[in-house]
């Protein structure tokens, strides 16, 4: 895999907008979003009420994450943890991590959980394909000790991405930001096709879930 530095980054997209692409692209998410709200609707309805039936709470939760350009949006998620799971402060996911209840880990390893940012992928704010979007707090702590993670926003966040199909939540902050210049490099239909098409794998085999 090919790296690159954010500073690269961001005059290869200064160089090449990609208009045509990126016109394509949200074509594409647009006729994806609504025919993916169609099949995810009754498994959403379904696995909130088993996520309600086991802890007490809204089923869903909204939390604050940065899209191109560092712009702030509301991303959707079916609750896969305890009510309480920041009550002392945003804590990165670990490995095992308690917070995590039953039927949250199954959501998580599915992505199922993922499944509500299709509405911010038709209202905009992401693409099917895509880095994933990170929150304010930790992309800035990143910032300090990797030079150029804000670099990822230079794209719209996507819900599944090269990152997520090359180990997920298994590979290091360093290691996602590599990827993710690769991804911005080297975007195409070739390559969001190929992404798409590795996410069904890691969605059967649950690889790189916390």
């Amino acid at each position: 895999m090919n790296s690159m530095t954010g500073e690269e980054a961001m005059e290869d997209l200064a160089l090449d907008k990609k208009v045509g692409y990126n016109l394509i692209k949200r074509l594409l998410d647009i006729v994806g979003s609504l025919v993916g709200l169609i099949v995810a609707i009754p498994l959403v309805l379904i696995f909130a009420l088993l996520v309600r039936l086991e802890t007490p709470g809204s089923p869903f939760y909204a939390q604050e994450r940065l899209g191109r350009n560092g712009k702030k949006f509301m991303i959707y998620k079916i609750r896969s943890m305890n009510m309480d799971a920041e009550k002392d402060g945003a804590v990165w996911a670990a490995q095992g991590d308690s917070r995590v209840t039953k039927v949250g880990k199954f959501i998580r390893k599915t992505r199922i959980d993922e499944l509500p940012q299709i509405l911010n992928i038709l209202m905009g704010d992401m693409s099917i394909v895509g880095p994933r979007p990170e929150r304010e707090v930790f992309t800035e702590e990143f910032e300090k000790t990797i030079p150029g993670f804000r670099s990822r926003l230079l794209v719209k966040p996507g819900l599944t991405g090269w990152a997520q199909i090359n180990g997920g939540y298994d590979i290091s902050p360093e290691e996602k930001l590599k990827y993710d210049l690769y991804y911005i490099k080297n975007r195409s239909m070739k390559l969001d096709f190929k992404i798409l098409f590795a996410t069904i794998g890691v969605i059967f085999t649950g690889e790189g879930a916390r």
